[in-house]
């Protein structure tokens, strides 16, 4: 049986779930169409044989995993996470957790929390950092959530997300929803940080008549990089 699930193989997901494989922990991969879970079980077994399996149908998917269940779902936010919700909690039980790592609306988590509750299923909004390259080798992770639930998935984010001189870039957030709001939060810095990066060429170009090459060089001169990690909200307290 696998440690955890992951259900939506586009790039994020299945790298997400090679980074779990690969820190020792047994994963199970799911999603809508069949070609991704083969393409994302061939890769582990490229990678180094790592301790991940595929599954041909959510009841597959859900049977494979170790109770209480866990599982990450990362798919298109909106419509698309209430329907893979809707089909993994007709086979999940009482006690099982379904952790949402898109970009979603903060009042949606909620709203999804309250449903699964009379379940007894539990539920975390997570936000993750980092793209296609943080997901594969180390993301930062934002869950909100109750802490009990997160208590049953920290152990395996602890050690998958991104890892810095002074600890690891995850942490509890607080109840469900806090997770997206830091997210949304998260990405409008990055989104002002493009803004300043743009607007800096701009006055470049503008003001100093500089052409490609030579803005180039002025914006290395100024050795920039803190602009060029993402965003970790734990690693900067």
């Amino acid at each position: 049986m696998s440690d955890v699930g992951l259900y939506g193989l586009a790039v994020m997901g299945q790298n997400f779930a090679l980074n779990m494989a690969s820190h020792g922990f047994s994963v199970c991969v799911g999603n809508r169409s069949q070609p991704k879970v083969d393409l994302t079980v061939n890769r582990a077994k490229a990678e180094g044989n790592l301790p991940l399996v595929g599954s041909s149908s959510v009841e597959d998917f859900v049977s494979k995993l170790s109770k209480p269940r866990k599982v990450i779902i990362l798919v298109q936010a909106g419509k698309p996470v209430d329907a893979t919700i809707a089909a993994l909690s007709e086979y999940m039980e009482e006690g099982d957790l379904i952790i949402d790592g898109g970009n979603e609306w903060f009042h949606n988590s909620i709203r999804r929390a309250e449903e699964l509750a009379s379940k007894g299923i539990n539920f975390i909004g997570m936000g993750i950092s980092g793209g296609e390259e943080g997901a594969r080798n180390g993301p930062s992770l934002m869950p909100g959530g109750p802490k009990e639930s997160y208590d049953m998935i920290a152990p395996i984010l602890v050690k998958c997300a991104a890892q810095v001189s002074d600890g690891t870039c995850v942490g509890y957030c607080g109840p469900v929803g806090s997770g997206n709001y830091i997210k949304m939060v998260h990405n409008g810095i990055e989104y002002a940080d493009m803004q300043l990066i743009g607007e800096v060429y701009s006055v470049l170009k503008v003001c100093c008549q500089d052409n490609i090459r030579g803005m180039l060089e002025r914006v290395q001169h100024l050795s920039i990089s803190i602009l060029t990690f993402y965003f970790c909200p734990f690693c900067f307290t």
